[in-house]
């Protein structure tokens, strides 16, 4: 991505997430059955995505709209699945060791 749209796209996500009326645009929290260790939640930021795509990139190809619907999974997603679609390093940031802490926040 050019360096020239990041502040735009960054000042429209921060518009979507404090505009009345669009809760379903906020973070996303995917929890796991039983903790793992002391990795934190994953956590998907709606809005960016939002901002940049259209609803049908990832609803129903990649995610189905049903809170428990989909396993995601770091094996899963190393696959190219889920998140690993477009985090893979060329569309995205990969998905690696040093990108922990992107998703997988307090």
């Amino acid at each position: 991505m050019r360096r020239a749209w990041r502040w735009p796209l960054a000042l429209l996500a921060l518009i979507l997430l404090l505009s009345d009326g669009l809760a379903d645009l906020g973070d996303i929290m995917f929890t796991r059955p039983a903790p793992t260790g002391d990795t934190p939640t994953a956590v998907f930021p709606h809005a960016v995505h939002r901002a940049q795509f259209k609803c049908y990139v990832c609803h129903d190809a990649l995610f189905r709209m049903q809170a428990g619907a989909n396993r995601v999974s770091m094996d899963a997603i190393s696959q190219g699945k889920f998140c690993g679609a477009c985090h893979d390093g060329k569309t995205a940031f990969p998905v690696a060791f040093e990108t922990c802490g992107r998703c997988h926040r307090e």
